[in-house]
């Protein structure tokens, strides 16, 4: 079953946000337990509010995937840059539709 984590978090260091998560970007793509996808999501009534929704195939992967160091370092490295710790809603996808 495809999981999905959300990380809600705030930040007026994006554009190092974005750097960050890039840097991690080769390293996922060629891992079997890392993200299969990752959107990052800017809330449009909330300057400095973001959403990250994190995809794996499955919650097993996501997990091995939170407990490789280079996961931690990464979220430690994620959480300097916010203004606020960021909190983390993990969901187990029961559905999905493409409309397109």
């Amino acid at each position: 079953m495809t999981f999905v984590q959300i990380i809600d978090f705030e930040t007026d260091r994006i554009d190092e946000m974005r750097a960050l998560a890039e840097s991690m970007d080769s390293r996922f793509a060629d891992s079997e337990n890392g993200p299969a996808r990752r959107l990052i999501l800017r809330d449009r009534s909330r300057p400095g509010h973001y959403l990250g929704v994190i995809e794996f195939d499955s919650y097993e992967e996501a997990m091995q995937n939170s407990n490789d160091p280079e996961t931690a370092k990464f979220a430690e490295q994620m959480a300097a840059l916010c203004t606020r710790p960021p909190s983390f809603t993990d969901c187990d996808v029961v559905d999905v539709t493409d409309f397109r």
